[in-house]
């Protein structure tokens, strides 16, 4: 299996020489799960063209500093793509920026939250544990986060699999067709998420920021999270 990662935004430039891009920490998260799957990138952030949907074997989309809102010239297009991919029942996955546009894409509603930043390590409860997903599941899932953005309205071909107070629709699965998509971050290895709060201290605030920071000393569970999507990955190989 190839999985082709669709980035969607870079490292901020204040940290980009320290961590390697996003679609090598998907790589890296990627090959602990299951060190078969081969991936490809392919960077619209960098203007490249999207490929044919139907011709992958499976898609990724990647956090970004962007909105579905935001006026960038590939939004469009990659909700296109997003849809294309539904109907040829390409499996996709979606984190973070990739959650909030697979949501719009596929019918859902996107804004940037009166609540505010979500940042640190954040726990939601799991509200259904999918075939794909291994059994038993845990009650709870805790993982990193970083957004200003949130699905409120919820797709209709979509089901919850994860939810908080903060965050209603954390984690999807998409009942149509092969999708799944979580609002967290489980590819961030701790020092860069560490590193990111920081960079975005102005934004934050000082307060915020460091118990950020804080907050991740506590169990984490996006090896779990990475498990899980190798296995939906898995399982809808060739559908």
């Amino acid at each position: 299996m190839k999985l082709t990662i669709i980035e969607t935004g870079q490292v901020p430039a204040a940290i980009r020489e320290a961590f390697p891009d996003y679609p090598e920490m998907f790589r890296r998260m990627v090959a602990q799960a299951d060190g078969t799957i081969a991936c490809e990138t392919v960077s619209v952030a960098k203007c490249e063209a999207l490929p044919d949907p139907a011709a992958l074997d499976a898609v990724l989309y990647t956090g970004s500093p962007a909105g579905v809102y935001d006026p960038e010239p590939w939004i469009a297009p990659l909700k296109d793509f997003i849809r294309s991919a539904a109907t040829a029942r390409t499996p996709q996955v979606g984190i973070c920026f990739g959650h909030q546009i697979m949501g719009e894409a596929l019918g859902g509603r996107v804004v940037k939250s009166e609540k505010g930043w979500g940042v640190g390590r954040h726990t939601y409860e799991i509200v259904q544990c999918p075939d794909w997903s291994g059994a038993p599941c845990p009650p709870t899932l805790s993982v990193a986060v970083s957004h200003q953005d949130q699905v409120v309205v919820k797709p209709p071909s979509a089901s919850i699999i994860a939810k908080s107070d903060f965050t209603p629709f954390a984690g999807l699965n998409y009942e149509d067709f092969p999708a799944i998509s979580f609002q967290c971050h489980p590819e961030f290895e701790p020092d860069y998420a560490a590193a990111l709060y920081k960079a975005r201290r102005a934004a934050l605030g000082d307060e915020r920021a460091a118990a950020a920071v804080t907050s991740l000393e506590g169990e984490c569970d996006r090896r779990l999270l990475a498990g899980w999507i190798v296995s939906f990955l898995r399982a809808n190989a060739g559908n």
